[in-house]
């Protein structure tokens, strides 16, 4: 690697000491790899998948194939009765929020019960922002529970909740905070004490970062509705845009009629020219998740060694592809996204400051030298400059690149004299 990138040698041997302790964790993640990939696969020869369904259509989209079946492909992963997956979503975030808006009525209660949702997600309920049309100026309303002092669910409250609620909403991802990610057995575990309280309430999952982390999905445990991007992790890096919702079928039609229109639904909407590359990410995306999983691992498992404090360990069990890095300070922090950014493919001579991003309520840096903008499944790194000054990296489509990329992450802390050596 020296022979190309200027990596300072102490810390390449801190990366072989990092790898060795990684061992058990990289075969797990590969045993994972291999079983999610036969699920992909199975998905693929179920449904007759041919290159007829990689042709796109024009105008209005009436019978289209291939979009219709890559449907029934991502519901058979999911093992869900229905999924909307659509280039028109523009983000999870608008997946999510053609869900929420899809299924809830005015006079309904919303109840997060993994604490705070994600940033993004706040001027849509109406936890701040006003005149923007969010959920609460159409008369839902929001509740939350809070997450126990340890970042697990406090289920004796959950219960309470759910009485009365028409949804549950559930993050699996951390988002700007450092709790852990949730497991599908928790989410499952959320699940079942929620409809033992109601049993009509819906369950609804944040999946973002989290697909095929596991060998199982929030939709096979309970869930209702899950939702997420295609420049994450089922995209495999390939697709260019996109977003999908999968769960119950009536649920997953009321959130085509979002969407598109009340009658119309999931039966319009041209592909044009995408569907290739949806079909492709996807099939590539059980081995891109592992290879960034991998990179989570060993970034954890680096700037542990390097004494910083990570969430989580790199001995811990994963269900998301982020990992956190506590920095003690603005700077430190910045640098790490600077390094990120000097590692990517894409833009590595661009230097990345903090900045006033729309959707969050603080000034935030992102590192992303991606082929597909944004994409978080490309190895990134974000961070909202505050306390307790975390950076959240993400992402890595093949292990020796983002290895290559921590590593300049780490040595731009070198170069700016802030490295723990």
């Amino acid at each position: 690697m020296t022979d190309f990138l200027e990596i300072d040698p102490r810390l390449e041997c801190l990366a072989q000491e990092a790898e060795e302790k990684c061992r058990e964790a990289f075969a797990r993640i590969d045993a994972n790899a291999h079983y999610n990939t036969a699920k992909v696969l199975a998905a693929f020869r179920n449904h007759r998948i041919s290159e007829a369904h990689l042709k796109g259509t024009t105008g209005y989209g009436y019978d289209d194939r291939g979009r219709d079946d890559l449907d029934r492909v991502y519901a058979d992963i999911f093992g869900a009765e229905d999924a909307l997956v659509r280039h028109t979503f523009v983000s999870g975030t608008h997946a999510l929020v053609t869900a929420l808006f899809g299924v809830l009525r005015p006079g309904d209660r919303m109840v997060s019960v993994t604490g705070s949702p994600y940033d993004t997600m706040e001027e849509t309920i109406g936890i701040r922002g006003e005149g923007t049309g969010s959920l609460r100026e159409f008369g839902v309303q929001y509740e939350q529970v809070e997450l126990l002092e340890d970042g697990t669910p406090d289920f004796a409250a959950i219960a309470e909740a759910a009485k009365g609620a028409k949804m549950v909403y559930i993050q699996r991802s951390r988002g700007y905070s450092l709790r852990p990610s949730l497991s599908v057995d928790t989410i499952g575990q959320i699940a079942r004490t929620a409809k033992a309280a109601n049993p009509q309430v819906i369950v609804m999952v944040d999946n973002c970062y989290g697909e095929l982390v596991e060998r199982q999905e929030p939709t096979q445990v309970g869930a209702d509705l899950a939702a997420g991007s295609l420049i994450k992790n089922l995209g495999g890096g390939i697709a260019p845009t996109g977003g999908y919702i999968v769960g119950r079928k009536d649920l997953v039609e009321l959130c085509g009629y979002r969407l598109t229109c009340p009658g119309m639904g999931k039966e319009v909407g041209c592909t044009m020219d995408v569907l290739r590359s949806m079909y492709l990410g996807l099939f590539l995306a059980p081995e891109v998740v592992a290879s960034a999983v991998k990179t989570a691992v060993f970034a954890s498992a680096l700037y542990q060694q390097m004494g910083y404090g990570v969430i989580p360990g790199p001995e811990a069990p994963r269900t998301d592809i982020i990992q956190s890095i506590l920095t003690g300070g603005p700077d430190e922090l910045i640098a790490i996204c600077q390094g990120v950014q000097k590692g990517s493919p894409i833009d590595s001579y661009v230097l990345p400051e903090p900045w006033d991003m729309p959707g969050y309520d603080s000034q935030v840096i992102m590192a992303a030298g991606a082929f597909t903008m944004g994409a978080s499944i490309e190895l990134s790194a974000d961070a909202p400059l505050r306390p307790p000054y975390a950076v959240w990296l993400q992402g890595g489509l093949t292990y020796p690149s983002g290895r290559a990329g921590i590593l300049l992450s780490a040595q731009e802390l070198v170069r700016k004299g802030l490295a723990h050596l």
